[in-house]
């Protein structure tokens, strides 16, 4: 697999650096270029904006594995899946969200068709899911019209 920081110049932990800091504590663009300023590098507000928005979807991805991974062997680990039904132009589709018993949102996605009838074994081989889940703990459906 190649590296998505190959095509820039900068070594990977500034990169990475840079784009925690903006998301992980309350600072703007141009504070966190401020910061790594003091700290001697040198770059943009617009460079950090361009990291972020290429990045921050990556290390996101990143977290959540680590973290999903983490919980799992723990023996209170509970998760129950979230069936939406939106009704979005007189058609009804359906969101599916994992939650976790902390009310973190593990994997989520959209569908026109329902999963209601799929058996654990079925939904547990789902390749929809990122992480690998035991059966849920409960399902919980709620309709929104309009």
């Amino acid at each position: 697999m190649r590296s998505p920081f190959r095509c820039f110049k900068t070594s990977p932990e500034i990169i990475r650096l840079a784009v925690m800091m903006y998301v992980r504590f309350p600072l703007s663009l141009r504070q966190v270029e401020d910061l790594l300023h003091e700290r001697g590098i040198d770059v943009s507000y617009e460079t950090v904006r361009a990291w972020w928005k290429r990045f921050g979807p990556i290390f996101a991805a990143e977290i959540r594995k680590k973290r999903t991974a983490s919980v799992q062997g723990m023996t209170q680990w509970r998760w129950h899946l979230d069936e939406v039904f939106v009704c979005i132009n007189g058609e009804t589709h359906y969101l599916w969200r994992a939650v976790d018993h902390e009310g973190e949102v593990l994997e989520a996605f959209g569908s026109k068709t329902t999963i209601a009838g799929l058996t654990n074994t079925s939904f547990r081989s789902s390749e929809r899911w990122v992480f690998q889940p035991s059966p849920p703990q409960r399902f919980r459906t709620i309709a929104f019209t309009g």
